[in-house]
């Protein structure tokens, strides 16, 4: 008679042939490429192996159930490597044991993947071989964005600029200017592509073209950096290259804004001269007549304006917007209306224009129902419209309301409170305690992020309704307008559908009336003559000059 097995050798032999009796069955349903189990087996090994000896790493990569087919392959590295965004160890050790065991190939798609993780991970020798090891079906853009936001940063000029020996002698200049342009828009450092410039220069004999120099132009004057962006300009006269309407008006730009208002309008009439506005300087045009506007040079802005019209160049609601804004900033309301009101068309950069300019000459209840009928008409409100209102009735560090209970300290400040951020109230609270404190500018964008959810929705509601029963009608409005559509996600998502609430359609009333705000307007502040604007645009109908 046999001996019976002790307890743990019986187990196990049943445990054998349970597996044993299963495993045809998990070959026949091998795990996909992205399925949760085999991924998370996956790089658990990779993390917790990644240093140790090939051989053992080897073993228990063989021992996963890896499907096969070529397009698995990729869609299980690309799996991969997202988990290791930044480590190149656990990548770089898959991809070895992929091309050995299994004869796995790069697609554009897996090699650009592979060069962004080593880009992270700041492995920059084994990035510059890896793209020299690369064919060049798989150098795609994608690839080459990759390896240049990662080496740019770390300044290796001659690595970047090796790049270019990749490609034949016609693609080079493209090439260059790819380089520039992802150095210049993403990476922000156009030192370094002026290196790779001269580098380019010297090694292949590419010659720079107008697109790289207006790219510096414009990446130098973004980063502060004017004397080297004077300096491309002045190599452009030298060697004959025309800039474009993007250099021009990044330069104008940069002039204004270090008030520099007489160089400014003369980079500008030589772009005029040259003849540029027809072809790609009508955002100059722009540029300029913002800029006019702003520093009150309204006749000068209109003159520039009626050019505009005269040679076509798209007039936008921004440009009217600003024209507004100027006549408005100049204490000229009936014209800054007949403008306004001339537009048939108005978007929100018009609506922006005229509540701006209310707001600057003190008419923070007129801007208030400007914005009514921007609501009203269908015109939905961003975060800065709401942010300009408040900063027009409340201030920019606030203002002591009449009420004792409801005023800025206890609905703003008390608001900070109950976020949590205390740190940021303590300045007002003093303010508040014992007066004559300087306090920073208070930040609206914050406290309406604060309380931009479900819990927000009511409080917004009660603190209108109170608002409204103390007497402030239009900050009341505002904000119960705030907390009914851009509250929380989904009521910015049906606002921006055009979905009326209810206080759309309470106003949809007023709209329908035989008299509404705009009429009264155009009664008490456009009767009369209007000089200026209308006998601008009047003349510009008539004659086109």
């Amino acid at each position: 008679m046999p001996l019976p097995l002790p307890p743990r050798l019986l187990f196990r032999r049943l445990l054998s042939t349970a597996v044993a009796s299963t495993s045809p069955s998990l070959e026949a349903a091998a795990p996909g490429p992205t399925d949760p189990a085999l991924l998370v087996r996956l790089c658990t090994i990779l993390y917790q192996h990644q240093h140790a000896p090939d051989a053992a790493l080897q073993r228990r990569l063989s021992a996963l159930p890896i499907p096969a087919a070529p397009a698995d392959l990729r869609e299980l590295f690309l799996q991969a490597t997202a988990r290791f965004p930044l480590s190149w160890r656990p990548v770089h050790r898959l991809l070895a044991h992929l091309t050995a065991q299994h004869g796995f190939a790069h697609s554009p798609a897996t090699a650009a993947r592979f060069l962004d993780v080593l880009a992270k991970s700041s492995n920059f020798d084994l990035l510059h071989s890896t793209l020299l090891a690369l064919p060049p079906g798989l150098l795609s853009a994608a690839a080459l964005r990759a390896a240049i936001r990662g080496l740019a940063p770390a300044r290796e000029v001659g690595k970047v600029s090796a790049l270019l020996a990749l490609f034949p002698e016609a693609q080079r200049s493209r090439v260059l200017e790819f380089i520039t342009d992802v150095v210049c828009s993403v990476c922000k450092l156009p030192d370094v592509a002026e290196k790779v410039i001269k580098q380019a220069e010297h090694r292949h004999s590419i010659a720079r073209n107008g697109r790289c120099c207006e790219l510096l132009v414009v990446a130098y004057c973004r980063a502060g950096m004017f004397a080297d962006a004077c300096s491309v300009w002045n190599g452009m006269e030298k060697r004959g290259i025309e800039p474009g309407g993007a250099a021009y008006e990044e330069i104008v730009v940069t002039l204004f804004k270090n008030n520099r208002f007489a160089d400014a309008m003369k980079v500008f009439d030589g772009m005029r001269k040259r003849g540029l506005s027809a072809r790609g300087g009508g955002t100059c045009y722009h540029a300029v007549v913002s800029w006019l506007c702003k520093e009150g040079r309204t006749w000068c802005a209109f003159m520039v304006f009626a050019e505009m019209l005269k040679i076509g160049v798209e007039v936008d609601g921004e440009v009217l917007g600003d024209l507004v804004y100027g006549l408005l900033s100049r204490r000229r309301a009936r014209e800054g209306y007949r403008v306004f009101h001339g537009v048939k068309e108005k978007d929100i950069a018009l609506y922006h224009g005229l509540m701006k300019g209310l707001l600057r000459i003190k008419r923070a209840r007129e801007a208030t129902e400007v914005f009514r009928e921007m609501v009203a008409r269908g015109c939905e409100p961003n975060m800065h419209t709401y942010i300009m209102l408040l900063q027009g009735h409340l201030g920019k560090r606030g203002r002591k309301g009449r009420d004792p209970l409801v005023n800025f300290e206890s609905i703003f400040v008390g608001g900070l409170v109950k976020a949590g951020r205390t740190l940021e109230a303590t300045k007002f609270v003093e303010r508040t305690m014992w007066g004559g404190v300087d306090v920073p500018r208070f930040d609206y964008n914050k406290f309406l992020h604060y309380f931009s959810n479900e819990e927000g929705v009511p409080m917004f509601e009660e603190v209108g309704r109170r608002l409204r029963e103390v007497g402030l009608v239009d900050l009341g409005d505002i904000l119960l307008i705030y907390g009914e559509r851009m509250a929380t996600r989904d009521r910015r998502r049906e606002a921006m559908r055009g979905r009326l609430t209810e206080v759309q359609d309470a106003q949809k009333i007023c709209v329908n009336k035989e008299l509404t705000f705009w009429d009264k307007v155009a009664d008490t502040q456009c009767s009369g003559s209007a000089p200026g604007v209308c006998l601008i645009l009047g003349d510009l109908d008539q004659t086109g000059d």
